[in-house]
């Protein structure tokens, strides 16, 4: 069995638990604009909410559906990413995250970043 062109992190985790934690985590940088987690888990959550951030500034009625049907039980979440933080990206392209070391946890040793909202 080949690796080649496979993307991702498995974290340990089957396919479902995988997405769900995922969305979690976009949900909760959207929400609080910072958190702190392993950094394996933040580059991977990473895309995803440069993703919402650009279909959000888009504004139209097909992005705002596209942005529901990923966060269908967080209508707060969608609310204010399209009225407060899409507004504020409206001359950038792209980067509109931050990935910032803090260091080790200490029970595993797992580095810990900060993932933020530029």
């Amino acid at each position: 069995m080949s690796s080649h062109r496979v993307d991702g992190r498995k974290l340990g985790r089957k396919m479902g638990p995988r997405l769900a934690l995922y969305r979690n985590l976009t949900v909760s940088v959207l929400r609080y604009e910072r958190i702190r987690t392993t950094e394996a888990k933040a580059k991977e959550v990473q895309g995803r909410i440069e993703k919402a951030i650009t279909l959000a500034k888009r504004g139209d009625l097909s992005a705002r559906r596209a942005v529901v049907s990923e966060f269908p039980n967080e209508p707060l979440v969608v609310t204010k990413l399209f009225d407060e933080i899409a507004p504020k990206y409206a001359d950038r392209t792209s980067g509109y995250t931050r990935i910032v070391k803090i260091g080790p946890r200490a029970g595993d040793n797992a580095e810990i970043v900060q993932l933020e909202l530029v």
